[in-house]
């Protein structure tokens, strides 16, 4: 699977207007990918980055969709396939999982509410995004789903948004295993903390976090979101064909 100008690969990215998911938009522009971008509420930014896309020389569409919600994924489903049949394609060959919500209490108070809508976001969501949208994807497709560096390390206050990223992780290699026969490989992305606005930017913006993350690292700083997004492109690169049902940390060497 090669990239080239007159036959592109098509990319499917989850939250795809900001953060770790627009590094990899752009990243995948650069490329020559072209990329079905999700976005929740920010339609400004999903536009944003169609720009990005376009004057990289490739072609974006932005789509609003809220993950956590499954009775939209049938029409979303539809949608996909209307902008595929406009852009001459018929099936796409790359999804992003990405799309998440950030959560951060500790155990005795992690609330019913909040356990559910983190569990419908990153685990359901992604199961049944995945499988709604298997139809439209193509023989030899890849596949990846975003977990976090807190699937290995446990940090105090994120019980609850880190189970849901070791779900994401077994799901992972179910996915490589049952769809090998049709020749789409699937891993995990694992980053560490990120200098972005996720979680109300708490990596970014609170000098003491940052302060910790940063000592924590082997690499001796946070991570910024283009330390994600190259990586998500180059595992869908025709480079990347080999590795299949891993889990690949991108953290700098946290907590090592």
């Amino acid at each position: 699977m090669s990239y080239h100008a007159s036959n592109p690969r098509i990319a499917i990215v989850t939250g795809g207007s900001r953060g770790l998911g627009r590094s990899a938009v752009e990243a995948l522009a650069r490329r020559g990918v072209w990329s079905i971008l999700t976005y929740n509420s920010n339609r400004a930014a999903a536009d944003e980055v169609v720009v990005a896309v376009e004057g990289a020389g490739a072609k974006a569409a932005a789509l609003q969709l809220d993950t956590g919600d499954t009775s939209a994924f049938p029409v979303f489903a539809e949608a996909v396939g209307k902008v595929l049949g406009a852009w001459g394609a018929e099936r796409f060959d790359f999804l992003v999982n990405n799309a998440g919500t950030a959560h951060h209490a500790p155990l005795s108070e992690v609330t019913e509410e909040a356990f559910d809508t983190l569990y419908r976001v990153h685990v359901k969501g992604v199961f049944f995004l995945t499988q709604k949208l298997l139809p439209l994807m193509a023989d030899g497709g890849r596949i990846v789903n975003l977990s976090s560096g807190l699937a290995r390390f446990a940090v105090p206050g994120s019980s609850a948004y880190a189970s849901m990223k070791g779900a994401v992780e077994v799901m992972t290699r179910y996915f490589a295993k049952e769809l090998g026969p049709r020749g789409i490989a699937a891993n995990a992305v694992a980053p560490g903390a990120i200098a972005t606005d996720f979680g109300h930017g708490r990596v970014r913006d609170n000098p003491e976090v940052n302060r910790m993350v940063a000592s924590a690292t082997a690499l001796g700083r946070v991570g910024e979101a283009e330390d994600i997004g190259p990586l998500i492109a180059a595992l869908l690169s025709e480079e990347g064909r080999w590795v299949n049902g891993q889990r690949i940390e991108a953290s700098g060497g946290m907590f090592l």
